[in-house]
């Protein structure tokens, strides 16, 4: 069995507003033995979002999880002219599982002047499962502007569908150095934050078949594989009235390939923790 973890941590603070990563380190321990963390909303040197203390979140969430290696996927990465740093704020994959591949996805940032905005990324690892290779993508979708998301989702499926062209149509054999073919397979679990509403018009985009010749596997909304007909666990609003004065709703989603459909055995939302504004959710798929 393979467990993922998908979170936005809010680069560690709290509804308390408090910045604490050991916290965070907590929660992810309560929550299971998991394989693979795909978390969202990480910081490096960026004091703005920690009080101050303009912390390398990312080194130190490796000190925290001895055996994992972890992929930071820079959405911003500018320099800080007062103190010389580069501050760097994104996606970050941590995992115990052999990572065969990685790579890194700007997504699209359609000029939108209706409204602010910021440069978004997808994450993505090839890891080895004991069931054979497997990609793992989480991102972190824009907020404020509907139009960027589309473009946005409609990147995440092209990107999936190339994964599935390239499976099914492999490059010449013989390739060696740079140019060996490692596997990265159609098989895929993406997750994160997408900043859409459980079946909403772009949820269901998300979720929609593929009209093309290469038979690319439909991404499948894994809460719905392991709960059949019930509503999204909420994933945010539970206790930050302040930034979701909607109350309790779903935008964290795991999202499976088609073909893992039937390995997905669980997934659950943590519905205690308010160490972020979002709540953690834990996939569990068969080997």
């Amino acid at each position: 069995m393979t467990a993922i973890i998908t979170w936005n941590i809010q680069a560690g603070r709290g509804v308390d507003n408090a910045v604490d990563l050991k916290r965070i380190v907590r929660v992810l321990h309560q929550l299971g033995d998991a394989d693979v963390l795909c978390l969202q909303e990480v910081a490096r040197f960026v004091p703005e979002l920690d009080h101050g203390a303009g912390t390398d979140q990312v080194a130190a969430l490796a000190e925290l999880f001895p055996g994992f290696t972890g992929f930071f996927g820079a959405a911003i990465d500018r320099l800080d002219t007062h103190s010389g740093r580069r501050q760097a704020f994104g996606n970050l994959i941590m995992t115990r599982l052999p990572a065969l591949q990685v790579f890194h996805h700007p997504l699209p940032q359609p000029a939108d002047p209706t409204v602010k905005h910021m440069p978004r990324q997808a994450a993505e690892i090839v890891a080895a499962t004991p069931a054979g290779p497997l990609r793992i993508i989480t991102t972190h979708l824009e907020f404020n502007s509907p139009l960027q998301r589309d473009a946005q989702i409609e990147h995440l499926r092209t990107l999936h569908a190339e994964a599935n062209a390239n499976t099914r149509r492999p490059p010449l054999a013989g390739g060696a150095g740079i140019y060996a073919a490692l596997p990265r397979p159609a098989s895929l679990i993406l997750c994160g934050d997408f900043n859409c509403i459980a079946l909403d018009y772009q949820h269901q985009r998300l979720t929609a078949p593929f009209d093309d010749p290469i038979k690319t596997p439909r991404l499948c909304d894994a809460w719905s594989l392991a709960h059949p007909g019930q509503p999204h666990a909420p994933t945010c609003g539970l206790f930050d009235k302040n930034q979701w004065p909607q109350g309790p709703h779903c935008r964290d989603f795991f999202l499976v390939s088609e073909d893992l459909s039937s390995r997905v055995l669980m997934v659950t939302v943590d519905k205690e923790t308010n160490a972020s504004d979002h709540q953690p959710l834990c996939l569990w798929l068969a080997d």
